[in-house]
């Protein structure tokens, strides 16, 4: 049996648009629910559903520390790491299927 991940990850609605940085222990299914509208907010609201970056941990208090840790991050700095493994902000959610 596998152990179980947890993720850390920033979703956009277009290159350089809005971004929001969430947590989950189920990658797939939490993006899903973001591009079909599920979790009201602010998400919902500014149609942020394009997965541009993911981290993968092995407990859920590393990925939480993580995320705290990128929302307190300047813009840029979010940007930057965006582009460092994205640079053209493809939407990761199909190479997860």
């Amino acid at each position: 049996m596998s152990a179980k991940q947890y993720y850390t990850y920033i979703l956009t609605n277009k290159k350089d648009g809005t971004l929001y940085v969430g947590t989950t222990s189920n990658l797939i299914k939490r993006i899903y629910e973001h591009k079909h509208k599920f979790v009201d907010g602010f998400t919902q609201k500014y149609q942020l559903d394009k997965l541009v970056h993911y981290e993968i941990f092995d407990d859920p208090e590393n990925a939480i520390h993580r995320e705290k840790k990128l929302k307190k991050w300047d813009r840029n700095w979010k940007v930057e790491l965006i582009e460092k493994h994205n640079p053209h902000w493809n939407d990761l959610y199909q190479s997860l299927l």
